[in-house]
């Protein structure tokens, strides 16, 4: 295991990257498998406290994968066929990579009470629209899909922090 946080977190931004760019670029099983390697290393090499990660990694999988499959639902998000009836699974993967960075390179979210009820109505749209340059998911309604975006992570973003915190205190600096 990496012993210093800068070295653990700098990694894990990387890991995070890498899997992200992966998945909206391959979007796949290929884009999944790779991620899953990734969450290995990450879980061999990175984290202090891996069942405990491993757990909210899915956790926060299958919550996130539950959100993006009501966006596919309700038309907020579209894959380019119009007929998704389940969240892809490249994007319960992306779900799962980005669960990685909240004990570690976003860590610094938790530094004001704030941060995260303003951070993440602006980053996490930012993200699918992202995804959306780059041809993976459709944006229907531009502006209703963002503001929609918006409110969900509004709220998912600091549940996720808050479950972390109470059901994952070792994993909560």
């Amino acid at each position: 295991m990496i012993q210093s946080d800068t070295v653990r977190n700098t990694i894990n931004f990387v890991l995070f990257q890498a899997g992200w760019f992966a998945c909206v670029l391959y979007p796949g099983l290929p884009a999944v498998g790779f991620v899953l390697l990734l969450i290995g290393f990450h879980l061999a090499f990175i984290s202090q406290h891996r069942m405990a990660e491993l757990q909210f990694i899915g956790a926060g999988a299958v919550i996130g994968g539950v959100l993006d499959g009501v966006w596919f639902q309700t038309g907020i998000l579209d894959d380019g066929t119009g007929s998704v009836e389940l969240t892809p699974v490249w994007l319960i993967g992306l779900w799962a990579i980005f669960m990685t960075t909240l004990s570690h390179s976003l860590s610094w979210i938790n530094s004001r009470a704030w941060l995260p009820f303003v951070c993440a109505p602006f980053a996490g749209p930012f993200a699918y629209w992202s995804a959306s340059k780059l041809g993976a998911v459709e944006l229907p309604d531009q502006t209703m899909s963002l503001v929609a975006l918006a409110v969900g992570w509004l709220i998912v973003f600091p549940a996720l922090l808050y479950l972390r915190k109470f059901l994952y205190p070792e994993l909560a600096r």
